[in-house]
């Protein structure tokens, strides 16, 4: 008989450094700090893509293709990209709950705090224009056609300034309601 005292084994996967659910909103500063390295940025938008879910091989796979160019990805960089996920950025979305990381299966979930974050990514496709670029620019356009229209610098058959003002209120109200509609069918939860 042993003098030892039972060992318990604490499965480190279920422990937290934080308690996200302690009702708090998350900070500014951790908000930023999530968004400013770009493997967090590109889980988040990828997990959104994923309906929310999926495991960190396909994660690294993913993270690391798109850092090489290469498909598919050399093996050291998708280790290299998975080493850093499993040890760094996943624990971190873990910790402030913006991520649900089951270290055993290696799987990821988005959960509910993701949209404190979501507020700050505008996501945007590389070779597209952001809502708000859209909107100056749809203002910038406004103003040039109604200041052309009320100095009569189009014939008086092309249209008057009443119907340029009645067109590009219209114009911006389709435009938000499209903007309304898109924004819900890609908001990550």
């Amino acid at each position: 008989m042993s003098n030892e005292p039972p060992r318990i084994n604490i499965d480190a996967s279920i422990m937290k450094l934080t308690q996200p659910e302690d009702g708090r909103e998350l900070d500014e500063s951790e908000i930023h700090n999530v968004l400013r390295n770009d493997r967090r940025r590109e889980t988040l938008r990828y997990l959104r893509e994923s309906d929310g879910s999926l495991s960190v091989d396909d994660l690294s796979e993913h993270i690391a293709t798109l850092e090489t160019g290469e498909s598919p990805p050399p093996r050291n960089v998708r280790k290299s990209v998975y080493v850093s996920l499993h040890q760094t950025h996943l624990p971190k979305l873990d910790d402030l709950g913006i991520v649900a990381y089951d270290q055993r299966s290696k799987e990821l979930t988005l959960e509910d705090r993701v949209r404190e974050v979501e507020v700050y990514m505008e996501v945007v496709p590389q070779h597209d224009v952001s809502w708000a670029a859209y909107y100056f620019g749809l203002g910038v356009l406004e103003l040039v056609v109604l200041f052309a229209a009320k100095l009569s610098l189009f014939s008086a058959e092309l249209l008057d300034f009443e119907f340029w003002t009645w067109f590009f209120l219209a114009l911006f109200v389709l435009s938000a309601l499209y903007h309304v509609y898109s924004e819900q069918e890609t908001a990550l939860f």
